[in-house]
């Protein structure tokens, strides 16, 4: 007998972007981390060298991780009146907001809600686009 695990939002969650970039700027900065095949993926579509590429837009966290360099004031270092890797974007920025922390409880989604005004907004996600979406399966 298979026993189904229930999660706070198995009815879905409603989400649509405003497009305010918060998410992208210091209003709630933090690293976005970039795996190998990103890092390809990107300097492929902004033609460069991984080299120059390394130098001029990324820097390592405290455990040596590949993070984007952020601008002096917080903001993604991709940032400039919107996001300019928009089509190559990590996935960490693809996946926003359904990422395992905001995930955890009612609180942590509402939480949300304090820079992200699309949170309980717009589109109903259902529990499998949630799921798909959070482990990198959903594209756009």
């Amino acid at each position: 007998m298979k026993i189904e695990r229930r999660r706070w939002y198995d009815e879905g969650l409603q989400f649509s972007c405003h497009q305010c970039h918060n998410c992208c700027r210091g209003t709630a900065p933090g690293f976005v981390y970039v795996t190998p095949h990103q890092t390809e993926r990107i300097t492929r579509w902004l033609q460069m060298s991984f080299r120059s590429f390394q130098k001029r837009f990324l820097t390592r966290d405290e455990d040596g991780e590949f993070v984007l360099t952020l601008k002096p004031n917080g903001d993604c270092i991709f940032w400039q009146d919107g996001c300019t890797i928009y089509p190559v974007r990590p996935r960490q920025c693809r996946t926003f907001p359904f990422w395992a922390e905001n995930l955890e409880s009612r609180e942590a989604w509402h939480g949300l809600k304090t820079f992200c005004h699309g949170v309980d907004n717009g589109k109903l996600y259902s529990i499998e686009s949630i799921e798909s979406i959070f482990h990198g399966h959903a594209t756009d």
